[in-house]
């Protein structure tokens, strides 16, 4: 066979390589945090999960979803088991494995959810002197006086909602979650009238997607970037946010 033709051989089975490779799924972790991503009868719903997915098809991706709690996530994409991690805060310990899409996707705000009959007012971290606090395990607060104080304790559950049935229980004094999300929940569980929340945030983050870093991956992350600043721009978008709004029967916030 002439070396030209074995040239050209060599160079479509490249390609026909390349274009599986792009064809495989894009594989993304997320745990659920409603309103941002959760499943409803065993399809992803969400905010930010609706928002991906719409970029995603704008630009021919496909993708597979999987829900893990928060620390499997986080294992899954150390172990090349996922290309991308939905709604992660970016900090820059998680730099130099994590490839960030630079557009967020979404702002959340830190609050202090506390028991209606037990409020415990907020203004300044010295409020919080000898109580306990309902943290999330693997969170990031990006608060550091708030990460690093030593007036109070902090004391993880397993999940959001074991969080706020500690809550009730007096088990805590107070559970610390974003603010959309945690209200979201109590209405969900119907727990809406039984809890409050401090207006007073302890700090605000922004949420993003990342994905490992490849070549591929950092054109797909220019790209998505790109088309989500487009996406936002539209009645589409505002549409998303409208849907996912404030529910009806939430906690309501303190007004001290």
């Amino acid at each position: 066979m002439p070396v030209f033709q074995r040239h050209f051989i060599a160079i479509l089975l490249l390609s026909c390589l390349a274009h599986a490779a792009r064809a495989e799924p894009l594989r993304i972790v997320t745990e659920a945090w409603a309103p941002y991503v959760f499943e409803a009868n065993g399809q992803p719903r969400g905010l930010d999960y609706e928002i991906s997915a719409e970029v995603l098809r704008r630009l021919g991706v496909e993708a597979e979803w999987q829900f893990l709690p928060w620390k499997r996530c986080l294992l899954a994409f150390e172990q090349g088991q996922a290309d991308g991690i939905l709604d992660i805060f970016r900090i820059p310990e998680r730099e130099a494995q994590m490839l960030f899409v630079e557009e967020p996707l979404s702002e959340v705000e830190f609050v202090l959810f506390h028991a209606r009959s037990r409020p415990y007012p907020y203004r300044s971290l010295e409020d919080l002197r000898d109580l306990v606090i309902g943290t999330s395990p693997g969170y990031w607060y990006n608060d550091q006086t708030f990460r690093d104080s030593r007036l109070f304790s902090r004391e993880e559950a397993p999940s959001h909602e074991a969080n706020l049935g500690k809550l009730l229980r007096q088990r805590v004094d107070l559970v610390v979650n974003d603010r959309r999300a945690g209200l979201y929940l109590a209405a969900q569980l119907g727990l809406g009238n039984q809890l409050g929340y401090n207006r007073k945030a302890l700090g605000s983050d922004r949420m993003y997607l990342a994905l490992r870093r490849t070549p591929q991956l950092q054109e797909l992350a220019a790209r998505f970037a790109a088309e989500l600043r487009r996406f936002k721009r539209e009645m589409a978008y505002a549409r998303l946010q409208a849907r996912y709004a404030e529910p009806a029967n939430a906690p309501i916030a303190a007004k001290y």
